[in-house]
């Protein structure tokens, strides 16, 4: 019980104001609710199950700040889809196979590989070396903080215009793949 309770206050503490808690209020402004949950839930799962699991591997192929990195781009270009999708909607939907629960799990997961929630995730597995309650304490503590976002972005929803919160997720998915970047490459040189 410790390990899942340790895991779920410091994963929480870590995810407040965390990309991915805005990421949720985006996300929350553009699909349902539920969609967005669901997709939260499996990503978060699949990710804390990986540093829990496989962590200390995937340190020893791919150093964590090359994954950071990459990341780190994948917002940025995640941004700049977003304002590109304004603009051709119905060609896009032709081309995309994704739907919302894809795209959001696949942008959760990437934006939490290399995060500091992962690696506390990992530390805490070894830490605790109980390894469901670890599992269960990060996701569910990361879970709870992107409902707090989703509860936020859901209301802008319903007072915002679609374009406008196209915009500002498009600007907030490229400033943090930018403050990402920018953090990895000075942390490379230090």
């Amino acid at each position: 019980m410790t390990a899942f309770v340790a895991s779920f206050m410091l994963v929480l503490l870590a995810e407040m104001g965390d990309k991915t808690q805005l990421l949720a209020m985006a996300f929350a402004a553009k699909y349902s609710i539920q969609k967005v949950l669901i997709a939260i839930f499996l990503a978060t799962l699949l990710c804390n199950a990986i540093a829990v699991i496989a962590g200390q591997i995937l340190i020893t192929i791919v150093p964590i700040k090359v994954i950071s990195l990459i990341a780190a781009l994948s917002f940025i270009i995640f941004g700049l889809w977003t304002l590109k999708k304004d603009k051709i909607k119905d060609e896009d939907k032709k081309r995309s196979g994704l739907g919302p629960i894809a795209t959001v799990g696949i942008a959760f997961l990437l934006a939490e590989m290399g995060d500091k929630t992962q690696l506390a995730t990992m530390s805490l597995s070894i830490k605790y070396r109980d390894m469901f309650s670890v599992l269960m304490g990060a996701t569910l503590a990361m879970l709870a903080a992107n409902i707090i976002g989703i509860i936020v972005g859901s209301v802008m929803r319903k007072h915002v215009p679609e374009k406008a919160i196209k915009w500002f997720s498009a600007i907030v998915f490229i400033l943090f793949g930018i403050i990402s970047a920018y953090r990895v490459l000075i942390q490379e040189g230090a």
